[in-house]
C-alpha cells in the first residue's frame, strides 16, 4: 500500500488537549458565575430588632429611641454597612404592655431571626423578656436608665445604674436646695418601687426625712389626691419617677393647685427634652431633671449628633437622654460586630464588654465585669425654651454599680422577687400600697 493510503494515527498532542480545554471552560464558567454572583447578587443583610411601645400611654417617650436607632443603622448603611453587609432592623410594637413585650421578643428572635434586640423603656417590660432571652441565650441592649439590682449576662445596659442618677440627684438635693423633706412619688410598677427603696435607704443614711411614699397606678391620669397630699405635707421637694401620660398629668394638676418649682421643687427621673416638646411643658418649667444626657451639653460630638439628628427628622425635633443611648448602643454595638468578624450572639456578646464611644455626651465604655455602662451624670432646670440648663454635673464619666451598698446582693434579689410575688408580675395591677419596706442586711 502506497504510504499515502496508510492509515493516520491522531497525534497524541491533539488527544491530550480536549480534556484540559474542557477543565479550562468549566473554570472559566465557575469563575463567571462566583464573578457575577459578587458583583450582582446583593449581601445577605443584618436582621435586628427594634422592640418598643409605638401604641399606649409609653408610646410618647419611646418612639424618639425608635427614631434614634434608625438614624444610627442608616449613618452605618450609608458608610458601607457591617461585614460588607447592610443592617435591615424590623421593628415590632411592645404596645406598652408586658406580656406583649415578652411574645414580640420571642417573635423577632424566632420568627424573624434577628441577632440582636435593641428596646424596652420600662424595668417591667425588660423583666418581662428577661425570660426569652435566657431561654434563647439571646442579647438584648436596653437603652434607658433603671434602678439597677439586676445583672443578666443577655443585657447590655447603656442607660444609668441608680448611682448614676438617682444617688447623686439625691445629695444634690440635700446640697444645693438645702432639702430635709422629702415626698416620693412613682408610678405603680417595679422601677419607681425599687428607685424609691434605694432612695429611702438614702434618705435614712442622710438623716432626713422621708414624708411619703406615694404610686400613681400605671397609665393614670388622676393625680388630684396625689397633689392634694402635697400640699397638706409640704415637703422640701418632690422626687419624682412617675412616667410617661402620668407625669404630664402630674405638672399639670401641681401647677393648677398653685405649686411653683419656688415653693416645692421637683426633680424628675423621666421627664426630658422629647417629652417637653410634645407636651405643654410651662406646666414644668423651673423644675429639674437628672440625666446623663442632656441636648444643651457644649461638645463637638453632641453638636454633630443634635444636627445630625434635626437633619434626619426635622428642625422642631429634640434629643434627649434615651435617644443617645438608643443611638450610642447601636455604635457600641456595630463595633463589637466589625472586632469579632461576625453576627454570632455569644461573640458579639462578649466583645461588647470592652466597647467605648467618645458619645455625644462624653466619653462612655462597657464596664466587663458588670455589662452596665460608664457615664457622665447631669442635673438640669428646665427652661421655657423646653431645654435644660445644667446646673450639676460629674464632669467625668461614672462607674456603674447596679446594687446599691445599702443592703447586700441578696437582700436587694429578694426585695425585687417579693414585688414580683406579691403582684403576680412587674407592675401592681391593684389598688394598695406598698408594704413597708425591708430592713436592710
Amino acid at each position: 500500500m502506497p504510504p499515502s493510503m496508510k492509515p493516520q494515527e491522531p497525534p497524541t498532542r491533539s488527544r491530550n488537549r480536549w480534556p484540559v480545554l474542557v477543565g479550562c471552560g468549566l473554570a472559566c464558567c465557575l469563575v463567571m458565575w462566583f464573578g457575577a454572583g459578587k458583583f450582582f447578587l446583593a449581601p445577605q443583610p443584618i436582621l435586628v430588632g427594634v422592640l418598643h411601645s409605638q401604641t399606649g400611654p409609653i408610646a410618647v417617650s419611646e418612639q424618639a429611641m425608635i427614631d434614634a436607632e434608625r438614624l444610627a443603622f442608616e449613618e452605618i448603611n450609608a458608610a458601607g454597612g457591617l461585614l460588607g453587609r447592610p443592617i435591615k432592623w424590623i421593628v415590632a410594637d411592645g404596645a406598652s404592655d408586658w406580656p406583649t413585650f415578652a411574645r414580640e421578643a420571642d417573635r423577632l428572635i424566632h420568627e424573624e431571626d434577628v441577632t440582636v434586640l435593641f428596646g424596652c423603656w420600662t424595668s417591667a417590660s425588660r423583666k418581662s423578656v428577661l425570660p426569652v432571652l435566657e431561654k434563647s441565650d439571646h442579647l438584648l441592649i436596653y437603652p434607658m436608665a433603671y434602678e439597677g439590682l439586676e445583672s443578666c449576662p443577655n443585657v447590655i445596659y447603656t442607660g444609668a445604674a441608680p448611682n448614676q442618677q438617682i444617688t447623686p440627684a439625691v445629695q444634690w438635693c440635700q446640697s444645693a436646695l438645702n432639702a430635709r423633706r422629702f415626698f416620693l412619688l412613682g408610678s405603680d410598677y417595679i422601677w419607681p418601687h425599687c428607685v424609691n427603696a434605694i432612695i429611702s435607704d438614702q434618705l435614712m443614711g442622710l438623716g432626713v426625712e422621708k414624708v411619703a411614699e406615694k404610686y400613681v397606678p400605671f397609665g393614670s391620669t388622676d393625680l388630684n389626691s396625689y397633689v392634694q397630699e402635697i400640699v397638706d405635707t409640704q415637703p422640701d421637694v418632690i422626687l419624682c419617677s412617675v412616667v410617661g401620660d402620668s407625669a404630664i398629668a402630674f405638672f399639670r394638676e401641681l401647677r393648677e393647685a398653685g405649686i411653683s418649682p419656688d415653693d416645692i421643687p421637683v426633680i424628675s427621673f423621666a421627664i426630658a427634652e422629647d417629652e417637653l416638646r410634645s407636651t405643654n411643658h410651662t406646666d414644668m418649667v423651673g423644675h429639674y431633671a437628672a440625666w446623663n444626657y442632656f441636648q444643651s451639653i457644649d461638645s463637638e460630638e453632641n453638636r454633630q449628633f443634635v444636627s445630625a439628628f434635626k437633619t434626619r427628622y426635622g428642625a422642631d425635633r429634640v434629643t434627649s437622654d434615651v435617644i443617645a443611648a438608643a443611638y450610642n448602643s447601636v455604635y457600641l454595638w456595630a463595633n463589637a460586630v466589625r472586632e469579632s468578624g461576625n453576627t454570632d450572639v455569644q461573640q458579639v456578646r462578649n466583645a461588647l464588654r470592652q466597647q467605648s464611644l467618645n458619645a455625644p455626651e462624653g466619653i462612655i465604655a462597657v464596664d466587663p465585669s458588670t455589662q452596665h455602662t460608664w457615664r457622665p451624670v447631669y442635673i438640669g432646670r428646665i427652661k421655657e425654651d423646653a431645654q435644660f440648663d445644667i446646673v450639676w454635673s460629674s464632669n467625668v464619666s461614672v462607674r456603674p454599680v447596679p446594687y446599691p451598698i445599702t443592703r447586700s446582693k441578696t437582700s436587694w434579689d429578694t426585695f425585687v422577687r417579693e414585688l414580683n410575688r406579691r403582684w403576680g408580675g412587674w407592675a401592681n395591677t391593684g389598688t394598695t400600697q406598698p408594704e413597708e419596706t425591708p430592713e436592710n442586711d
